[in-house]
């Protein structure tokens, strides 16, 4: 499709808009000569509540008439944290991007992660202890991020508290000195101050926490801050930001082989596999970044069967239990088990996750945990708790592979680093990986100067994201609930067949305003409007309004994107997200127009997908000592 031809179907999509006030981005061809659209014009599509991000068809199309003649100036490969990152600061400098993603939009790494945005306690005392200036820079860099992560996405970010038990008085002055230093470190970059609390304090603010420990009394707790996050939704939130910038992106398209220049030996795009429709054709561009995460040393090998792996791959385990495990607004950190291992409990999305694990593992599409991991964890926070803890009471349980970088140009490998790498071992191919969740923005701001350099790209800008709002956090606070409270309702329809008005409830409000932002309005209006207010799962303030909305608007094209990436009932309790499949399936295959082949295919992916999490009902096991 020619770059005329893409603009009229923009402008034909916004006339159908008709009279509403949606607005329809009507991106320049971004295969084209002509710079993207200016920063002021950025910013002000991405604060805009009504805009809508270009369609599956338009973002394909785009991608195909990235010709070699007319390429883009960056593809990336994948679509996880890091990628979409890269995405949206190429296109926020003016560059012509496109991005393509296997799987979807978090799939893998960024959305089973341990949910903190965190500076690195454990960094800086190895800093301290070992003189290690390079660790203390990690701490340094990390703490800066974090607070600009909650800054440019304050509705699926927040500041949280953590305790850490002491059990004697060495404890206490120990960790209360060590925090101390992270409070100062962080310098202006500090969420909140740390404080020491008695034990009857800290009985009070963490009533499941045990007075004794392993024949010790508690003599108090230090309490400090970090942040915490819907990592998933922040990652689908930076994709869809990176396409209202300009970008075009699309997942469930699988990069197949990589294209070389034959006179030049250099990588000059992809060829690339639509994985819903089977339709494969070829994007040029002058750089690809690969950001493919724990896969990007099998993009690596595409280019060359021989390259060196630089991926040295961890899994982490974590595990979700019922909220009385830990009360409202404070975790637990757990800084040293048995085996020297960091343990945690954390409130999220009303539930407790507990974990992690830190082990060797190969590198597969859907790691599972295995089930004395889940013990361990399920050990460590036992020691610590006041209430019997049960393998029964495990809602969830899943693995995600940390991607630990090896730079393949440094002399030994001794040092495997939890810092980011970004090399260019292959011309015209950029690789990142490494790093961190916290620090995703610095990491493709390093990404894209070094495409610039590499392609010799001429961006209109510098980096913007350092103060970019992410789509649904600008003009949002902690008090927009209230709106959708007070001026909407949700509309059910009952065994009948009737529709009923129904309270958008508190748990309601503040779910679908924190999940979507200022967006959030669209999906009460659906909910209202078209007789889709009911809940999808009991217990849960997931709306069917919301599987509408994310197909429509979010790029989620089957029920694992919704079940697992747009709303969180996979992570939060497997076998309530069972019991949904049907609904959900049956309202994407009203907005995807599936037939019944396809959403038999669907339930049967689903079910196999909700089967590695290991929720104490899909996974057979010995109660031991957790009865």
């Amino acid at each position: 499709m020619s770059a005329t031809r893409i603009r009229r179907f923009g402008a034909v999509l916004a006339a159908a808009a008709g009279g509403t006030s949606i607005l329809l981005f009507t991106r320049p061809s971004i295969a084209g000569n002509d710079r993207g659209p200016s920063p002021d014009l950025v910013r002000s599509q991405i604060k805009n509540s009504k805009a809508v991000v270009p369609s599956r068809v338009v973002q394909e199309s785009a991608l195909i008439a990235a010709n070699n003649s007319n390429p883009l100036d960056i593809l990336v490969i994948g679509g996880g944290a890091t990628g979409c990152g890269v995405a949206l600061d190429a296109a926020t400098r003016g560059l012509r991007v496109g991005l393509v993603e296997r799987e979807d939009f978090s799939s893998g790494t960024s959305s089973r992660s341990t949910k903190l945005i965190h500076g690195g306690v454990r960094y800086l005392e190895k800093a301290v202890f070992n003189l290690d200036y390079g660790q203390l820079k990690l701490v340094f860099h990390a703490l800066e991020e974090r607070k600009q992560v909650i800054k440019n996405a304050p509705h699926l970010s927040n500041a949280l508290p953590c305790m850490t038990p002491c059990f004697d008085w060495f404890e206490v002055v120990y960790y209360w000195v060590g925090l101390k230093m992270y409070d100062l470190v962080a310098g202006r970059h500090l969420l909140h101050l740390s404080r020491y609390y008695s034990a009857q304090e800290s009985a009070e603010l963490f009533p499941t926490l045990a007075m004794k420990a392993k024949d010790r009394s508690l003599k108090g707790a230090v309490v400090y801050y970090d942040g915490q996050m819907n990592d998933s939704r922040l990652n689908v939130g930076l994709a869809l930001t990176a396409a209202l910038a300009g970008a075009a992106v699309l997942n469930h398209a699988e990069v197949i082989s990589l294209i070389k220049d034959e006179a030049s030996n250099r990588i000059i795009g992809a060829r690339i596999r639509n994985n819903l429709s089977g339709k494969e054709f070829d994007t040029y561009a002058k750089v690809v970044v690969n950001a493919a995460g724990p896969f990007c040393d099998s993009v690596r090998k595409l280019a060359d069967q021989n390259v060196q792996p630089m991926i040295c791959p961890s899994s982490g385990v974590h595990i979700v239990l019922p909220d009385y495990y830990s009360p409202e607004g404070m975790g637990l950190i757990v800084p040293k088990t048995k085996d020297g291992r960091v343990v945690f409990m954390l409130p999220w999305l009303g539930r407790t996750v507990a974990g992690t694990t830190d082990s060797d593992t190969v590198i597969t599409l859907l790691p599972e945990p295995h089930e004395d991991e889940i013990q361990f964890i399920l050990d460590a926070i036992s020691d610590y708790l006041n209430v019997k803890v049960r393998r029964t009471d495990v809602l969830s349980a899943w693995s995600g592979i940390r991607p630990l970088a090896m730079d393949p140009s440094a002399k030994n490998t001794e040092s495997i680093s939890r810092d980011h790498v970004v090399c260019e071992d292959f011309p015209g191919l950029v690789t990142i990986t490494g790093g961190k969740w916290t620090t995703y923005r610095s990491m493709a701001e390093d990404a894209v100067n070094a495409a610039i350099k590499s392609g010799k790209l001429n961006p209109s800008n510098g980096c913007l994201t350092q103060n970019l709002r992410l789509v649904g956090g600008d003009g949002w606070d902690p008090s927009s609930f209230t709106v959708l409270a007070q001026q909407y309702v949700r509309m059910k329809r009952t065994y009948g067949g009737k529709f009923v008005p129904g309270v958008m409830d508190t748990a309601v409000a503040k779910h679908l305003s924190h999940a979507y932002g200022i967006m959030a309005e669209q999906v009460a209006i659906i909910a209202q409007n078209e007789g889709l207010g009911k809940r999808l799962a009991h217990g849960y303030p997931f709306l069917e309004a919301e599987v509408a909305y994310c197909a429509r608007n979010e790029y989620c094209e089957s029920a694992v994107d919704f079940v697992a990436r747009r709303c969180r009932l996979a992570f939060l309790d497997t076998d309530a997200a069972g019991r949904a499949l049907p609904r959900i399936i049956e309202i994407m295959a009203t907005e995807h127009k599936w037939d019944k082949s396809r959403r038999k295919q669907e339930l049967q992916k689903a079910k196999e997908f909700l089967e590695t999490f290991k929720s104490s009902k899909n996974k057979q096991f010995h109660d031991g000592k957790h009865k």
